[in-house]
């Protein structure tokens, strides 16, 4: 049954009915029924009078054009939607928001829709083909047509049916054996290859890190994570799922007759005019296999400091912490903090003509020219530990290692940090703070930690306002007096690094949602840090008194700058929301 998708859209058409009357083929009291109806029953005003027999359906749309100003397409008897055309909007966003795609012209795609003047519909259809980098061109159609159009993704759900179920029977005779060799020319082949294409193509267009293809019941989800979150982009049939999961095995170099399990890999291809590493992951669920792909794109190159969303003084401490001759670099934070990415850009700083640097990854994200980057590989025993005693023997003087994860890796780290080599890892902890405790629950001795543990670096990413869009606002009250107390605990000097000038009107900013940021109000992330030097006094504490409470008055003689406190700052200066620094802080 069909269903108008705004009460705006029943009021705003309600003058085809005054017209009516103007033209004297209605009543006023019948006017008013209608409308009375209309608003009721949710009713577009041209479905009743097409039922009550006042107007025909072309008539009726016809009028219903005229209105809006907007151009009417009426179908032939039979007419035949293209293929392509019909893929570039999926069936459930036609469903949604009853507009169907008829026909591509250059960069135009012609879309019918019964109610234009939904502005529901119009955003979701500019946020489908910005995507695309398509502009919409807009006709006002009848229902009966939009059913009959809607109709022709039956027969491309059932062309894409009848190639799984061949794929299928292909599969079989690979996994018994009957066809040695030749699974690799099969997944080739065979359609699934461009629904793959599709899906890569979209998600790097769309900016998202992971792919997750995931099977349900009826359907198979595929989800994009943009920005941290996670989203629904399209929907295919249930059938694709082992053909799709099949295929990407193949890519990836995994058993494609092995589903009881998780396998990890990855592989290289090119969208576009570039190329992307993608890293694979599949796991065995009750609906059968989902694949998680982490999308590493190589071209976007290594990013510096300041694109991190470093500011003011932590700029000079981390550069002061790495240009020391030896000594570690601890980053901390949960999966997802951007932990790797700050590595990167230490790396792109210390990598020089004169500096051998050698790297232990699990993946390796991003290649750098000129540092000697290696992939552990655990399940033959080359782990972080093993490469870590052969890294020390390639005459290093940086060394970088993905994780520090268990207690031999620590004090092989500690070891090579004494020795004379400045030391790159990450650490997952709540704060800097609990780098040195974290440390000593992995059996290095607290007397090390002074001359080894240069810095430690907590840190968590933030959704970044869209800069079009974003919206000044005065705080209330209580947020006033949050950010006059982080101004207070930062000081002038912070504040002027900053070019915050806290004797100004405070105004904080809201996201809003426009078509460059796709509606969302916010468009990438950056991090808030905090960053615990070693200090004599803080080596006092751990010789002789350590505490966390003494830990913490240590932080307040370094004038420490929580994670809060950047991103307060941050919000002051309408990069991030305080709603999402909050969120992060005390979630993250």
């Amino acid at each position: 049954m069909f269903h108008v998708s705004s009460l705006k859209t029943v009021s705003d058409t309600l003058k085809l009915i005054d017209i009516l009357v103007e033209q004297g083929k209605i009543s006023i009291d019948d006017a008013e029924k209608y409308k009375a109806e209309s608003i009721s029953a949710g009713k577009n005003p041209e479905d009743i009078i097409i039922e009550k027999g006042i107007l025909k359906e072309k008539e009726a749309y016809q009028l219903k054009s005229r209105i809006l100003g907007v151009p009417v397409k009426f179908f032939e008897e039979g007419e035949a939607i293209p293929e392509d055309v019909l893929r570039e909007i999926s069936e459930e966003a036609a469903q949604t928001y009853f507009f169907v795609p008829f026909r591509k012209v250059e960069n135009f795609l012609e879309v019918g829709m019964i109610n234009p003047d939904d502005f529901r519909a119009r955003d979701a259809l500019r946020f489908i083909l910005l995507r695309k980098r398509l502009e919409p061109r807009v006709y006002l159609i009848t229902k009966s047509d939009f059913n009959r159009a809607v109709n022709q993704y039956k027969t491309l759900r059932g062309e894409i049916a009848e190639s799984v179920v061949r794929l299928k029977k292909e599969f079989e005779d690979i996994f018994i054996g009957e066809k040695e060799g030749e699974g690799e020319k099969v997944i080739e082949e065979a359609p699934v290859t461009k629904i793959l294409a599709v899906i890569l193509k979209h998600a790097t267009d769309g900016n998202a890190s992971d792919v997750h293809i995931e099977p349900l019941e009826n359907k198979v989800r595929v989800r994009f994570r943009v920005d941290g979150v996670l989203h629904t982009s399209l929907t295919l049939p249930r059938d694709i799922n082992q053909a799709l999961v099949a295929h990407i095995k193949i890519l990836a170099n995994l058993r494609i007759d092995e589903s009881r399990v998780p396998q990890d890999g990855r592989f290289r291809t090119k969208i576009g005019d570039k190329y992307i590493d993608l890293r694979v992951s599949t796991f065995p669920a009750s609906d059968g296999e989902k694949v998680a792909i982490r999308i590493l794109d190589t071209s976007s190159g290594v990013k510096y400091l300041k694109d991190l969303g470093l500011e003011g003084k932590y700029i000079d401490v981390l550069e002061r912490a790495i240009s020391k001759p030896f000594g570690m670099v601890l980053i901390t934070g949960p999966t997802g903090a951007g932990k790797s990415t700050t590595l990167y850009a230490l790396l792109n700083i210390l990598n020089k003509e004169g500096i051998n640097i050698i790297s232990l990854e699990d993946p390796i994200e991003y290649y750098i020219e000129g540092v000697n980057q290696s992939q552990v590989r655990p399940e033959i025993g080359y782990d972080f530990a093993s490469g870590l005693r052969s890294v020390l023997r390639q005459d290093p003087d940086v060394i970088m290692v993905g994780e520090i994860r268990d207690p031999e890796t620590a004090g092989l780290g500690v070891h090579a940090a004494l020795t004379g080599h400045v030391v790159l890892s990450t650490l997952h902890t709540n704060n800097a703070l609990g780098v040195i405790p974290r440390l000593i629950d992995m059996k290095v001795e607290p007397y090390l930690l002074p001359s080894a543990l240069n810095l430690a670096v907590a840190q968590r990413l933030v959704k970044k306002l869209c800069p079009d869009c974003k919206k000044a606002v005065k705080p209330n009250k209580e947020i006033l007096d949050m950010i006059k107390f982080a101004f207070e605990e930062v000081g002038p000097e912070e504040l002027n690094s900053r070019s915050i000038d806290a004797n100004k009107e405070i105004v904080i900013y809201e996201p809003q949602g426009c078509p460059k940021c796709l509606h969302k109000g916010t468009k990438g992330r950056l991090a808030i840090f905090e960053m615990f030097e070693m200090t004599g006094d803080v080596e006092n504490v751990i010789l002789h008194d350590l505490s966390e409470a003494n830990l913490e008055k240590e932080t307040k003689k370094q004038k420490m700058i929580s994670m809060r406190n950047d991103g307060i700052l941050k919000v002051v200066k309408g990069m991030v929301s305080l709603g999402d620094v909050v969120k992060v802080v005390e979630v993250g």
